[in-house]
């Protein structure tokens, strides 16, 4: 490889990396345990397999591809916690997972992809700051919890 085109790759990994902290910069405001370190390491990660599976003779990238999708699932799993019979991490778990999709996408060369993901992501977990938005989310649990209290009595 010349190094001209390790410096294109290079600057694959560098955009995987701004815009994976885009997304973990939310999650680290929020509290989540998963954040801006968490979220960097997922995007630039995915897309270090992607550039190498693209790139090694005989490699097969549709295989690496569907590897790092399950076992980005898999990590995301760990995160996914019941306490006192709420389930708890899911936005997490699914933001770890969409970023690991924006660090391949980067590295296939799919800019525009990327950064519209990227700001999708980030649109949907900022969304719970729209006045209201939490409103809704408590009428919904206050719901729930009506209906399984009916389911109890009967």
């Amino acid at each position: 490889m010349d190094w001209q085109f390790e410096l294109i790759l290079s600057l694959r990994m560098l955009m995987a990396a701004v815009l994976g902290a885009v997304i973990g910069l939310d999650r680290e405001r929020q509290g989540s345990d998963a954040g801006v370190r968490t979220c960097i390491a997922i995007s630039i990660g995915a897309c270090a397999f992607s550039l190498v599976s693209l790139h090694v003779a005989g490699g097969d990238a549709g295989r690496i591809a569907a590897q790092i999708v399950t076992g980005i699932g898999f990590l995301c799993a760990g995160v996914i916690l019941q306490y006192k019979g709420r389930i708890e991490g899911l936005t997490t778990a699914a933001t770890l997972w969409a970023t690991a999709s924006i660090g391949m996408a980067t590295a296939y060369g799919m800019y525009i992809l990327a950064l519209i993901t990227t700001l999708l992501v980030y649109g949907v977990l900022v969304m719970q700051h729209i006045p209201g938005w939490r409103n809704f989310t408590r009428r919904r649990a206050l719901r729930k919890a009506e209906r399984e209290e009916g389911a109890n009595a009967e």
